[in-house]
């Protein structure tokens, strides 16, 4: 005999839309002047679904570069700053998700730093303006970078429709700035990004990167 109480009845509904499958979407992000893909554009979708585990990772300094130009981490990730070089360096970021400094060093790689608060990261170098790299942190879910081709694949999305947000380096000057859209099972997607038109100039050094400089420039005389 069945039994068609209503518990039971709730019991075998819960059930089923908890075993409803999950689904994976294939997105490209291209340049809405002429439609070349982006790379590098950090793509984050919000769910229901526990947080990303933390992580261990490193940007390195080779030929006054950071390496990679875009990190992404999950929040409370810890990044170590190594210098391959044979110049000092002096990282720090003044942004609002993370404020840090790594005064001048060369082979003695400094402690991680903890990145405790999503948000996105913009790195720089008090010796040598044209380094900038980003770390975005991210609390999202799902997350993930595009490829060379512009491409990124989300894998396991529950059911429904989520909110889907598109960072990239040159959205707009201060770097802060998101596409925000939905993204829903069975659909295609292809999002254009409006980019600003060239990258802004460097800034003059201030007072206290020419003391730096000088400070540097008096050590490799040593």
């Amino acid at each position: 005999m069945v039994d068609r109480s209503p518990m039971v009845g709730l019991l075998w509904l819960l059930l089923l839309v908890g075993a409803a499958p999950a689904w994976a979407a294939s997105l490209q992000v291209v340049d809405a002047r002429d439609g070349s893909p982006l790379v590098d554009a950090v793509v984050e979708v919000n769910h229901p679904g526990p947080s990303r585990p933390d992580t261990e990772n490193d940007i390195i300094q080779r030929d006054a570069t950071f390496i990679p130009h875009v990190s992404l981490v999950p929040r409370e990730s810890r990044v170590s700053f190594p210098n391959r070089d044979t110049t000092r360096h002096h990282v720090f970021s003044f942004s609002p998700a993370k404020t840090f400094e790594l005064e001048l060093y060369l082979q003695e790689t400094p402690p991680p730093v903890s990145f405790d608060r999503a948000g996105v990261v913009v790195l720089g170098c008090n010796i040598h303006d044209h380094m900038r790299a980003f770390i975005v942190v991210s609390d999202a879910p799902t997350m993930a970078m595009t490829d060379a081709d512009g491409h990124v694949s989300l894998a396991d999305l529950p059911p429904g429709t989520h909110t889907l947000r598109i960072w990239h380096p040159h959205l707009e000057d201060t770097h802060l700035a998101w596409w925000e859209g939905t993204i829903t099972a069975g659909e295609p997607y292809s999002v254009a990004l409006e980019l600003r038109a060239t990258p802004p100039a460097p800034p003059e050094p201030s007072a206290l990167q020419q003391r730096f400089r000088q400070a540097l420039e008096y050590r490799e005389q040593e």
